[in-house]
């Protein structure tokens, strides 16, 4: 069973393919936001515009661990979950340029990342507002094997949100029917240390997030967010779990943004201190010591999937400045599903 803390000295069943899978998945997350930071101030993007740096882990770690035929649930800060899912970098770069061609059509930006594709059930505005849909994912999921009596492995879905998010409404209450109808679900909850500008710690009286599991009946556990291996050893625990079908999980895991709440944010509320002694600890440079420390790969193995992500985001800002504008004569074509 799992560990509150996950020991450094613990073996990691993760194979080779599956490293270097975590790091390409990390850096082309890494530099598809830092790309998406200078298309922003170019004026090529509108709106809020919220990015990932800094907790890349997460996404990876979690996502990775995952079948194709699951579900993953995001946020506003949904760019790099939908790219860790599958989605293809262009078709969501092309999204935030507001383009036909990408994953929403150009219909969602920034903030609604979708792709039915891909089993990504879209990013969201508002705090708490995915974690519903989560849940109903998962009570599909339930409904298939049950009651349709399909016999394909059951799926899991994993919801994606933030620390300010577990004192709404919303999250108990979907605690609760996960567990009520052990649904095969695993909640994350991505403890960036603020929910905006307001630090965790001045926002809950419980700031161990994990512990307010135990008054719903189902597992709580705590991992170090800036650490890829130990995130993805915690999120295979829980989805074994969940495909079993023993029930819902919550993952808390401990990481940090290092960009502002958004683009529009001025950052001035953490301090520069704060920031540097999250920074040392950042999570690519992390794992990419790890890897070359214990000879798992060779420098230049990794530059190579670090050039062939640039080829990646070459190609995909080509593709979506040159791809067209969705027609106005479509305004309502996508409002309906078809026959």
């Amino acid at each position: 069973m799992f560990k509150n803390f996950i020991d450094n000295t613990d073996q990691y069943s993760v194979s080779k393919i599956e490293l270097l899978d975590l790091y390409h998945d990390m850096v082309l997350g890494r530099n598809f936001e830092d790309l998406c930071a200078k298309m922003y101030y170019k004026g090529k993007m509108f709106g809020f515009v919220h990015l990932y740096n800094g907790q890349e882990a997460v996404s990876s770690g979690v996502i990775k661990a995952l079948k194709h035929t699951d579900y993953v649930c995001s946020t506003y800060r949904d760019h790099v979950h939908a790219l860790s899912k599958g989605v293809p970098a262009r078709e969501v770069m092309a999204e935030l340029f507001g383009k036909e061609t990408g994953c929403s059509k150009g219909r969602g930006g920034s903030m609604h990342i979708f792709s039915a594709q891909y089993n990504f059930l879209g990013g969201f505005a508002f705090i708490g507002e995915g974690i519903p849909v989560a849940l109903g994912a998962a009570f599909q999921s339930i409904y298939r094997k049950q009651v349709l009596q399909e016999t394909s492995e059951l799926s899991v879905t994993v919801c994606f949100f933030g620390d300010g998010t577990t004192n709404n409404g919303q999250f108990f209450e979907s605690l609760n029917m996960a567990v009520l109808w052990k649904l095969p679900i695993i909640f994350i909850v991505e403890n960036n240390q603020w929910a905006i500008g307001m630090a965790h710690h001045r926002s809950t009286s419980v700031p161990e997030i994990y512990k307010k599991a135990k008054a719903f009946g189902l597992p709580g556990f705590e991992v170090d967010g800036m650490n890829v291996l130990e995130v993805n050893k915690v999120a295979k625990e829980a989805i074994n779990r969940a495909r079993s079908g023993k029930g819902p999980t919550l993952i808390e895991a401990l990481t940090y943004r290092f960009r502002g709440h958004s683009l529009a944010d001025p950052d001035e509320l953490r301090t520069a201190q704060e920031k540097k002694m999250w920074i040392a600890r950042d999570p690519i440079l992390r794992f990419k010591n790890y890897i070359l420390e214990n000879k798992l790969f060779s420098t230049e193995d990794l530059y190579k999937v670090e050039k062939e992500i640039k080829e990646i985001l070459d190609e995909c800002i080509e593709f979506a400045i040159t791809s067209p504008e969705p027609n106005v004569n479509d305004l309502y074509k996508y409002l309906f599903a078809d026959n």
